[in-house]
């Protein structure tokens, strides 16, 4: 079955091969099965079996969310208030989240994970990974593991996201490093550490990500979200896929990410990828942290995403355009670097930025031959309007792996 999506006001391909030629005008698409078999001239479409008129609307990949925390249970909305009042973020609010998430049957994980991941996809996200985090013994992290990988994209491994009470730290490190990764290791592509003041410090932290890449599993880091810290140096030292939040850096931060995509030919996407700087916007009003200097990051020759961080605690929101949004109005990126970042960063941070027609690797994130059919039509004529419309319901329809629910609007 074929689908041609023809009268395309803009086509955002985000596809590096392509240059300045990657946003489209009057353009179509065509889709069979989940792969983009073609797109160019709407005037010059190709027949298909099934037509859709997109009546002169912007299209652009999905949303790829690279960095969530779906699988949790409970409700987090008074100590939401209480930094709202005034109360500094601390890390050891997710404990109140652990005790939920553990008391959950695996049916409610479930059940609270599939809505989770239905709001995003109605909102243009496409491709997401969540993580682990909210059980923190062998048990409960494996059972988060396991649920999340029937449901998500991707999954990481989040041991490493606080030191529960009463247990030492090191003592929990030596947990996170052994049994806890062995019982979670068939079910996970990626780990990461919260190196940060409150949760893991730089020894700790450096054990952690040494005993998850000896195991096979790609990196991540929580890094600099509460100040400066070794967070960024440690994801760079490790060759990490991201570093998210980065709200604290260091002018030595940012040229160390910077230095990492020396050999990145940005204009193709090809060479030697480095390290991205995963920004998280809505999670830095949450918290009233200085939102993560992107800007800077871009200019310097580093690569960044953008992600929701959805989860209860400082970012109960999977709304990539909120995030879209806030980055152009707030962060100082044009409408093109954030719509870039929240579709082929995130494929970027998540490995996925690559890969034409084999089965299960098609590249997410970008649109070209060969690449998933993840694709979010807007209620809007231009992607400019994301931010000149900003709180807008401006998704139209939706269409991951080549699959789309009925349209709206």
């Amino acid at each position: 079955m074929s689908t041609v999506i023809t009268n395309i006001g803009e086509l955002h391909t985000q596809d590096p091969a392509r240059g300045a030629d990657s946003v489209l005008r009057d353009a179509a698409v065509i889709i069979e099965g989940e792969r983009i078999a073609w797109l160019g001239s709407s005037a010059q479409a190709p027949d298909a079996d099934e037509q859709f008129d997109a009546g002169g609307r912007a299209l652009l990949p999905g949303w790829v969310d690279s960095h969530t925390h779906l699988v949790f249970a409970g409700d987090r909305t008074a100590e939401f208030e209480a930094r709202m009042a005034g109360q500094s973020y601390q890390a050891g609010g997710i404990a109140v989240t652990t005790g939920a998430t553990r008391e959950a049957s695996d049916y409610e994980l479930t059940r609270l994970l599939l809505a989770r991941v239905a709001e995003a996809a109605a909102g243009g996200t496409t491709y997401l990974e969540t993580k682990t985090g909210y059980g923190l013994d062998v048990e409960q992290e494996a059972r988060s593991a396991r649920i999340a990988s029937t449901v998500a994209d991707e999954v990481t491994y989040l041991g490493a996201h606080l030191v529960p009470a009463g247990i030492d730290a090191d003592e929990y490190t030596d947990l996170v490093c052994g049994d806890m990764l062995a019982a979670v290791r068939p079910y996970v592509q990626w780990a990461d550490v919260f190196c940060e003041r409150g949760a893991f410090n730089e020894e700790q932290s450096r054990r952690v990500l040494a005993a998850c890449r000896d195991a096979g599993l790609g990196l991540r880091v929580h890094g600099n979200q509460l100040g400066e810290g070794p967070g960024v140096r440690l994801a760079v030292e490790f060759g990490a896929a991201s570093v998210d939040h980065v709200n604290y850096l260091s002018d030595d931060d940012v040229a160390a990410l910077a230095g990492t995509w020396a050999g990145w030919d940005r204009s193709s996407g090809t060479g030697e990828r480095g390290t991205v700087a995963t920004c998280l916007p809505a999670c830095d009003l949450s918290t009233r942290q200085p939102l993560a200097p992107g800007r800077q990051l871009l200019d310097a020759g580093a690569e960044i995403a953008l992600a929701s961080n959805c989860n209860p605690g400082t970012s109960f929101t999977s709304s990539m355009n909120f995030c879209v949004t806030t980055a152009v109005l707030q962060m100082g990126l044009s409408v093109q670097e954030a719509v870039r970042a929240a579709t082929y960063g995130g494929a970027l941070a998540l490995g996925r930025h690559v890969g034409r027609d084999a089965d299960g690797q098609r590249a997410v994130g970008s649109i070209a031959v060969g690449h998933r059919a993840d694709l979010h039509l807007l209620n809007a004529p231009s992607a400019t309007h994301l931010a000149y419309r900003p709180g807008m319901p401006l998704t139209a329809a939706v269409w991951r792996a080549g699959v789309s629910p009925a349209a709206r609007g």
